[in-house]
Order: structure tokens, then sequence, then C-alpha cells
């Protein structure tokens, strides 16, 4: 009996600029042709959002293959696989916007995080695509938010959260309990069985951490999470904190004048030692290194990609 090639899937890390609400991949250098093979999928730490404004192919979610064509908009939660298959020797010009809903919701709702919390969790919950006239409301915000990032007119920041608001708001009213047409997304393994994991490192990762916990989370035995974490994500438990944390702490610095010990501390670590180390093992060169010279390791960190196999 044969046994089923398992795919392999890649973790791609997106930062949103300094001052930012969101990362918009914009122009021409996006119509290109697109990946070719539906077995390689992907996921990453930002909702995405993609509007296709030329050509033709399959969008592959997870285990669901839809095909595309001008003007349809797709909206995938963070941790969830997919890519974008262009037709075979051809391009398609798609544009996106990459965004953290839940930084955007609780500064929006600072005394209401209940209420944040909420529309977070029905904006992640599963994908969302729209073909050529269905949900035109959304599309037109999108198309706007984009407009706004390529133009930066007079008030443009405060127009974009306006925007946002309202389309995570379309989003989050679009659940398969309104009876809209999506079919509720039915978790069958996978990279599935550890987000629950991988969204609670990325929220504590500065707190103290153990496996039992992450395991219970999953609702798995400790053995069990270990080996199917280190089989999707190449990396164990541990390795994958690390570098949440190194990713974090490169932001830090960026933004901060925090001494390399206070952002030590900020991201987890209880001592110098220990950050210098992972820090050094992550990115190729010391904290004060990166400091100095960021821009030359700045690329290294934003294109840190786990490459992992995955059976579906």
């Amino acid at each position: 009996m044969s046994v089923k090639k398992k795919q392999e899937i890649e973790f791609r890390y997106y930062e949103i600029p300094q001052g930012e609400q969101v990362l918009a991949l914009l122009g021409k250098d996006w119509n290109r042709p697109y990946g070719q093979d539906a077995d390689k999928q992907h996921f990453h730490n930002l909702l995405e959002i993609g509007y296709c404004i030329e050509g033709d192919g399959e969008m592959v979610f997870d285990e669901k293959i839809v095909p595309y064509q001008p003007g349809m908009l797709t909206i995938i939660p963070k941790n969830f696989p997919h890519t974008t298959n262009s037709r075979l020797n051809t391009n398609s010009y798609w544009e996106y916007i990459f965004l953290n809903p839940e930084d955007i919701l609780k500064d929006l709702y600072p005394d209401n995080r209940l209420f944040a919390q909420k529309i977070t969790e029905l904006v992640n919950k599963k994908e969302q695509y729209y073909m050529e006239g269905e949900n035109e409301e959304l599309v037109v915000l999108v198309r706007m938010i984009m407009e706004e990032c390529r133009n930066r007119k007079s008030y443009s920041v405060e127009c974009i959260r306006g925007l946002l608001l309202s389309a995570l708001m379309n989003i989050a009213r679009h659940d398969t309990e309104s009876g809209n047409r999506l079919e509720r997304l039915q978790l069958k393994g996978g990279v599935h069985q550890i987000s629950a994991a991988l969204e609670y490192i990325e929220k504590k990762y500065m707190e103290e951490m153990k496996m039992e916990d992450l395991a219970e989370i999953c609702s798995l035995s400790e053995t069990h999470f270990r080996r199917l974490f280190t089989e999707y994500m190449n990396m164990t438990p541990v390795e994958y904190l690390n570098l949440i944390r190194v990713q974090q702490a490169c932001e830090l610095m960026m933004k901060s004048r925090y001494t390399m010990e206070e952002v030590a501390h900020h991201v987890g670590y209880t001592t110098i030692s220990t950050f210098n180390r992972n820090f050094r093992k992550i990115i190729g060169t010391s904290p004060y290194q990166y400091k100095k010279s960021s821009g030359n390791y700045q690329s290294k960190l934003l294109n840190a990609r786990v490459l992992t196999r995955k059976g579906w």
C-alpha cells in the first residue's frame, strides 16, 4: 500500500511598517506568475486580504480549490494554509493588504476588550472569498484602503482606520451562521491541530511557558503535541517560541530606546546571555550589531520562512 506523500508548507513572517496599520503590497510588482503547484501552501502571522485585478487560476484553501478571475476578493486568516496558482504560463495581477485585526480593534475599543475579542475571533474564524459582484460593499472598502495606501493624501491614517473598522465588521458578520454560501470549515488534522498553540505563543511569548500547557490548549497529550508540532513546523515548540521572541525583539530595537537587558526582559528572556545566544542563532549576528546596522539584517528577519512537511 503506497504512502501518501506529505505536502510542503511555509510559515511566512510579515511585519507592518512602523506607524502604519497595514502592510500594503500594491502595484505592478504583483503582476506575476503565481504558484503552479497546489501542493506547496503557506500560512502567515497576519490576516491577508487579496484582490484580483487581472488573470485567472486557482486559489487553494487547505483542501478546497476555488477558481479565481478578475474581481475576486479573498480574506485569509493567519495560520491558515493556502496558495495561489495562476493559469499555466500566464501572469495574474493581485494586490494585498496584511493586518492584525486584534491590534486594530483593541486600539479602537480600549474600554470594551470583550467586544474587540469577539470580533477578532469572527474575523479569524475561517477563509472567505467573493466573486465579482458579490459583497460589493466589502470590495469597495478594501479598494478604498488600497487607494489610500497608494496615494497617501491628507489624513490617510485616519481614513484607513475608519475603513478598516468597516471592513472588519463586514467580514465578521459574514459568518456561516448568517446563512451565506460559505461552507463551514471542517478541521481534519494538519496544522489546525496545533493552531491554538501557535496563536497562544504569538500572544503570550513574553511569559514563561510549559509544554504541558500548550498541549492542553490543543487537547493533545504532551508527547503527541511535541511530535505533531515538530512534524508540521519543522522545529520544536521551544524553537518556534524563540523565533517569535527574537522577531519581537527586533521590532522593539527598531521602535524603542530600551537597553538590551530591557528588550530581553520584554520578550520573555530572564538572562541576557540566553537572549544573545538565541538572537545570534536565528539572525546570525548579535543584538548589538543588529541595532547598529539593522538595515543589513532586516531582510533576514522579514524573510524568515520555516519550510515544513505536512500530511493532509
